[in-house]
């Protein structure tokens, strides 16, 4: 494949985020090679990054012939390693280090839909949640995002949520209301025997001790300490809070006396993108498989499952 450059067009100064529904490996190659060829001849550009099923990315390979050394092709399952958030901040890290003037870059993106994505409806929608806060997260930078979505693995369920996150779909809906939509769906209960800590806030050695006997690893036990630890600190003064499970899926929630009323809580990357102890809920986001925030009448819960 020969590439020409883009036609000349205004430099773009905000996120453009896109998305495309594919059913077959020609309809994958048919949105994937346009966004890529405009993005080979982007002035003021770097190389593209296509992150995708390895299989999409060996027709992309065939596709571009020796077009495909100017593109950075990286396995999705490389990528999407860890939470939403984290997605959120490798995306971060990327751009600060890679992009151009004002961000500007061209990413093809593949979720693993077929993996911990999709894995339970809450994985699922704290992924939609990803996708319609990106909107408000990478505002200020000028990156046009292709989030490319395979039917044959996400399903139309996943694919009808995904559309509401991108204002290209024609079902576009604000980020913030569509994060409340998806809180606004209750928790499951907590089992009755679920341990309880008394407040102002979980003692370290009382859920190191606790993780420890359901069965973690010890560097695990010390990540969904730091993670209760840096939640609780980011929250102020709680009024308790319950653990319960077992290795690998460990749950904290903690009972907050307020509420939270951020939707961007625990999403915004902190100065250095790599979480350190001080940064909250961005800690407990990053090792967590999800952190639920729920407001309530008079206060909030948090809830956050470690595995």
């Amino acid at each position: 494949m020969t590439t020409r450059p883009a036609p000349s067009t205004p430099p773009q100064d905000c996120f453009d985020h896109r998305m495309a529904v594919f059913h077959s490996d020609d309809e994958f190659l048919a949105a994937a090679l346009p966004f890529l060829t405009v993005a080979l001849g982007a002035p003021d550009e770097p190389p593209p990054v296509a992150i995708a099923a390895p299989g999409n990315l060996d027709l992309l390979r065939d596709a571009l012939g020796d077009a495909a050394k100017d593109v950075v092709l990286v396995p999705h399952t490389e990528w999407y390693t860890g939470s939403a958030a984290n997605a959120i901040a490798r995306s971060a890290g990327h751009l600060a280090a890679h992009a151009g003037p004002g961000g500007r870059m061209h990413l093809l993106m593949e979720p693993v839909w077929g993996g911990r994505a999709g894995r339970s409806p809450r994985e699922t929608a704290e992924w939609i949640r990803y996708e319609a806060l990106a909107n408000l997260l990478f505002a200020p930078f000028a990156t046009t995002a292709l989030c490319a979505y395979d039917y044959r693995v996400a399903g139309h369920a996943i694919v009808a949520a995904a559309r509401r996150a991108h204002p290209d779909s024609g079902v576009y809906v604000d980020p913030v209301r569509l994060a409340t939509e998806l809180d606004a769906v209750p928790l499951p209960a907590p089992p009755a025997d679920a341990e309880r800590l008394p407040g102002p806030a979980p003692a370290a050695d009382a859920v190191r001790t606790w993780a420890t006997v359901q069965g973690l690893p010890a560097a695990d036990v010390e990540l969904f300490t730091t993670a209760v630890a840096e939640a609780a600190a980011a929250l102020g003064p709680l009024q308790g809070a319950l653990l319960w499970g077992e290795a690998p899926a460990c749950v904290c929630e903690l009972r907050v006396a307020r509420r939270v009323d951020d939707p961007l809580a625990g999403f915004v990357p902190p100065p250095r993108v790599e979480p350190e102890p001080g940064q909250g809920l961005w800690f407990a986001r990053q090792v967590c498989a999800y952190v639920d925030v729920r407001d309530e009448r008079e206060g909030a819960s948090v809830r956050l499952q470690y595995g």
